[in-house]
């Protein structure tokens, strides 16, 4: 059981709050797959019933489910329900009270209800707490003061859930009863609004496209005062961890919480189940620190493995997890280990179509009689094959009782009555163990791995129906400057066509992420910015091209060094230039060289294992191979260099020039030789290190 879309609604039975966010308003936020937006401040309950039913609407027509909590009790103790309606349904009681609430943002009837419905019950009470400053008749001030009314102090949820107040106090520390009053009518209107694609947990079975349920933020009160930021107000930051845990959870685990009994009183989604609520939640990563580029004071020239490994150290997976079904997760990365449900495979079975019987079978001429009828895959032989005897058997069924030898029907001689054939054979021939492929509990798979065709049939031999894996990176790319123009335009002798885009967009697709091209822009800071921010918002880690020295014109540098996050590391590396890194707006930015060849370059070697490592997958070293070079070459002592390179007649060719401005040598090569940082000299048929363009994958 999974919904597309989390709402969570932290209630209010008060007054209009004002425009400025206040602690005990209203307040909503939407969580999917993990991640939340920002939560929102409701002034009033009018405003929030327009924004949730809109919403609601938006995600039906978009064909998205959606689980939708409210932190008030949907029902009262036994017997309330029957003095108002004659009943104790539910809905009865919440077309009741939709009939008979008068709201307004600055007034409403609450206390005088209240005091209408403690008139039909005998004694005082059982509502307490008027808040207003004249008296109102059957309502008193104090609980103390309700005596003989007849009904529960409290609903069973109440009784469970330690420090929960009961739903007849309304006003005062803990009141819930007025956020009762004032939102049943709220959900009462929601389900007529909605009639025929809403249910409402635990009165209904959850088989409808939106879902009411009743939350309880205290549940939580541990994670949410571990993960507060220093002056968020609670309420908000409450309804967001509750978004983002609900909408994280594995459908399993949230299958689990929703399995309580049908009942007229209502239940806390997760009561009594605490601590699987917050131990199977994933939240979001945190940001990476401002600083995580910056490389030790004093750093000049930086070689290309230190480079590597700084990327290492200080980047994180970016990405939250989410649970998908097994045939859904191809090209993802595992969140967690995956373990077999169930052994593979499950009992004894054959490995041919033959004849099976219980072994060994001695050298010589060996005759059994045949039982009557047969074991095939899905279609066991339920007795026992007694001794002396065999059973016709196919490829894949499960050995019979008094069967642990098969075999092959091509080795025997058979009729209606005997098989015979020739030994030895020894015992287990042509048949296997249980659990002899993967065992029940036996890792099979371990996180950071990228699901491959093979692994979704191996997780399902293992009865693997889900697993948790990483939200797919999501990746920006941006080319700039003035002389760039796209393909297909015209452009003057000044001006150029932009390579970079296009081959960095469609570099970032092979390697399995979410490309997101934010364009080209000019060598203009205040538009950059603009694009930069348009990117942050949508995107997990952003690539540019261009801009990213230190000249008057390198606008990327200046606008990361603004931020105070900028990096601008200068790698002794051939083809490429110094590359600035930074965070903006705390998404991190990979300034890439504007030389075509010297940005494929350092996407390949820098990019390329940085994204594979915040899109979940850990830090894999990129294949090399040791091949026999088809050239000459010499280098000096200091950097390293990679030189385009192709496969002929079983040696490495390099493009004739390494000119960095030849972006055609890059179609030519099939990969990169890589000469290391120390001088040499190549000779024909040397060894060589070569790194297909294949291997720079996740």
């Amino acid at each position: 059981m999974r919904f597309d879309s989390v709402l969570m609604v932290d209630w209010s039975g008060g007054n209009d709050r004002g425009k400025t966010p206040k602690k005990d308003a209203i307040w909503l936020c939407v969580g999917r797959g993990g991640v939340t937006d920002d939560p929102i401040y409701m002034r009033n309950r009018q405003d929030a019933e327009r924004w949730i039913t809109d919403f609601l609407i938006d995600e039906q027509a978009a064909g998205r489910s959606t689980l939708a909590g409210f932190d008030f009790a949907f029902g009262y103790p036994p017997g309330f329900g029957t003095a108002l309606t004659g009943s104790d349904d539910p809905f009865a009681i919440w077309e009741w009270f939709a009939d008979r609430v008068e709201d307004a943002p600055n007034r409403n009837n609450r206390f005088d209800l209240a005091g209408q419905i403690n008139a039909l019950f005998p004694g005082i009470g059982p509502f307490w707490g008027n808040g207003l400053n004249r008296d109102i008749p059957n309502l008193p001030r104090k609980g103390l003061d309700r005596r003989d009314h007849g009904l529960p102090e409290k609903r069973a949820a109440e009784q469970h859930a330690k420090g929960a107040f009961p739903v007849w106090q309304l006003s005062g520390a803990g009141a819930v009863g007025s956020q009762v009053i004032m939102g049943v009518p709220l959900l009462s209107r929601l389900r007529k609004t909605f009639s025929d694609d809403i249910a409402v947990w635990p009165f209904q079975t959850l088989t409808k496209s939106i879902a009411i349920v009743e939350i309880w933020p205290s549940l939580i009160a541990k994670k949410v005062s571990q993960t507060q930021p220093q002056g968020q107000i609670k309420d908000a930051h409450q309804v967001q961890v509750l978004a983002e845990i609900l909408s994280g959870l594995p459908a399993a685990t949230l299958k689990t919480l929703l399995d309580v009994p049908h009942n007229n009183e209502g239940w806390i989604l997760g009561l009594g189940q605490e601590e699987l609520l917050e131990s199977t939640v994933q939240l979001s990563p945190p940001p990476l620190r401002n600083d995580c580029f910056a490389m030790p004071q004093g750093a000049d020239w930086t070689p290309v493995d230190t480079a590597l490994a700084h990327l290492q150290d200080n980047l994180r997976c970016v990405r939250p997890a989410e649970n998908l079904p097994v045939a859904s997760a191809f090209g993802r990365f595992l969140a967690q280990d995956v373990t077999a449900v169930r052994a593979h495979p499950p009992a004894p079975n054959s490995a041919v179509d033959g004849y099976g019987f219980a072994g060994p079978a001695p050298e010589g001429i060996m005759r059994l009689a045949l039982v009557a009828g047969r074991a095939a895959a899905g279609a066991p032989y339920e007795e026992s094959v007694p001794a002396n005897h065999a059973i016709r058997i196919l490829t894949g069924a499960n050995l019979p009782q008094g069967v642990d030898t098969v075999v092959l029907q091509e080795d025997v001689s058979a009729n209606d009555t005997e098989v015979s054939f020739h030994g030895p054979l020894k015992r287990g021939a042509n048949a296997r163990d249980a659990g002899e492929d993967m065992t029940v509990g036996q890792t099979i798979l371990p996180a950071g791995r990228k699901i491959t065709p093979a692994d979704l049939g191996m997780m399902a031999a293992a009865g693997v129906g889900s697993v948790d894996v990483r939200k797919t990176l999501r990746v920006g790319i941006l080319s700039t400057g003035d002389e760039l123009r796209d393909a297909g335009d015209t452009a003057d002798a000044g001006q150029i066509y932009d390579a970079n885009r296009p081959m960095l967009c469609a570099l970032a697709a092979s390697w399995g992420y979410d490309v997101i091209d934010l364009g080209r822009g000019p060598d203009d800071r205040a538009t950059l910015a603009g694009m930069l921010d348009e990117g942050a918002a949508k995107c997990d880690v952003i690539l540019t091209s261009g801009g990213a020295s230190a000249g008057d014109e390198d606008h990327m540098s200046a606008l990361l060094q603004d931020t105070g996050s900028l990096a601008l590391w200068r790698i002794a590396v051939k083809p490429g230039r110094p590359l600035a890194l930074g965070l903006w707006q705390k998404t991190p930015v990979f300034g890439l060289p504007g030389n075509p060849v010297a940005a494929m370059v350092c996407a390949l070697v820098f990019a390329q294992p940085a994204l594979r490592l915040m899109a979940g997958g850990g830090w894999v070293e990129t294949p090399r191979y040791l091949l026999p070079a088809g050239f000459k070459k010499s280098k000096k002592e200091g950097r390293r260099e990679y030189l385009r390179a192709r496969i002929e007649d079983d040696r490495v060719m390099i493009f004739p020039s390494e000119g960095s401005g030849r972006v055609s040598g890059l179609s030519w090569a099939t990969g990169l030789v890589e000469l290391d940082d120390a001088a040499q000299s190549i000779a024909v048929g040397d060894l060589v290190t070569y790194m297909p363009f294949g291997t720079f994958a996740p």
